[in-house]
């Protein structure tokens, strides 16, 4: 309960300390612009890394069960070829189903490339086998070696050398989201600390007067922080709405699963925003807080 008095007394201010801080001047605009700013680049840091690594996630899933025999073989040796194939496929322990794809569907996976006109009947394209794991998966060195000795013409793609950049591309994107987030509360509070010590200095003559009438340091230091805390708050939520808006004109996702649509929030993560302006009003508080006190104990 302390503490819920503290923050609604931080909040409803007090009209005599608040007269210490300047109401406009260059430290107001710099401080709501600066939140504002920080706040705008954090949601969209926050966005695009969540719908990379949404992204990439999705592609590895997808990529996870699955593997491809492609078989290259003479014109009259390929039906038999990928016959061997589908039988080996058939007794493999870990394969929970194989079908050789047709001509019409190597040209659905050809058209996002190529168009929809591609001649795949004209082309000599390798016969290809889709393959699914069970949950246990399969030994995939020992199928090569049965499927070298039954089939030569035909290669198994474990889609293994696919996965991992993609899992590998997802962790350094996460990563750089913490990084870029936390630089962007560095400068926030930075900027905040700057425009507080201005502020602080140029009231230096009134802060003197208020201690020769008894003002306790803990009173003035209040003021400013309340003050500072306020515009932060106010310029975050400014940019954290612009963002958000920004955010929710991208493309949306679409079937094929197109590399630059389905970027932004997903669900419950629409909410994540709001988060932003409460911690750069928290960040606010404690720079504030902290220069306060430091430039109070350096005036005279």
């Amino acid at each position: 309960m302390s503490v819920f008095r503290g923050l609604i007394t931080l909040l409803r201010g007090d009209p005599q300390a608040d007269r210490v801080v300047p109401p406009t001047g260059f430290t107001v605009r710099l401080t709501v612009f600066t939140s504002a700013a920080m706040a705008f680049l954090a949601v969209f840091a926050l966005a695009l890394s969540i719908s990379a690594g949404r992204l990439a996630d999705r592609w590895s899933g997808a990529l996870a069960r699955t593997a491809t025999v492609r078989i290259s073989a003479p014109e009259g040796q390929m039906a038999t070829q990928a016959a061997a194939v589908l039988e080996a496929l058939r007794t493999t322990p870990g394969v929970a189903e194989a079908r050789l794809l047709t001509p019409d569907d190597q040209k659905t996976l050809l058209a996002p490339w190529f168009g929809p006109d591609l001649p795949v009947e004209d082309l000599p394209l390798p016969a290809l086998v889709e393959l699914r794991e069970t949950a246990e998966g399969f030994d995939a060195a020992a199928l090569r070696l049965r499927l070298s000795a039954e089939a030569p013409g035909a290669v198994l793609d474990d889609h293994t050398r696919w996965r991992q950049p993609l899992v590998t591309a997802a962790d350094r994107l996460r990563l750089l989201a913490v990084l870029s987030l936390a630089l962007i509360t560095a400068a926030s509070g930075a900027m905040i600390v700057l425009s507080a010590n201005a502020a602080l200095a140029a009231n230096e003559k009134v802060i003197a007067t208020l201690r020769l009438v008894g003002a306790r340091d803990v009173y003035i230091a209040r003021a400013f922080v309340r003050r500072f805390t306020g515009r932060a708050l106010q310029g975050a939520a400014v940019g954290a709405a612009l963002a958000t808006g920004g955010v929710a004109l991208l493309p949306g996702a679409d079937s094929a699963g197109g590399f630059l649509t389905g970027l932004g929030f997903a669900g419950a993560g629409w909410a994540l925003p709001v988060i932003i302006p409460v911690a750069a009003a928290v960040v606010a508080f404690w720079s504030t807080r902290l220069a306060a006190f430091r430039v109070l104990r350096g005036i005279s």
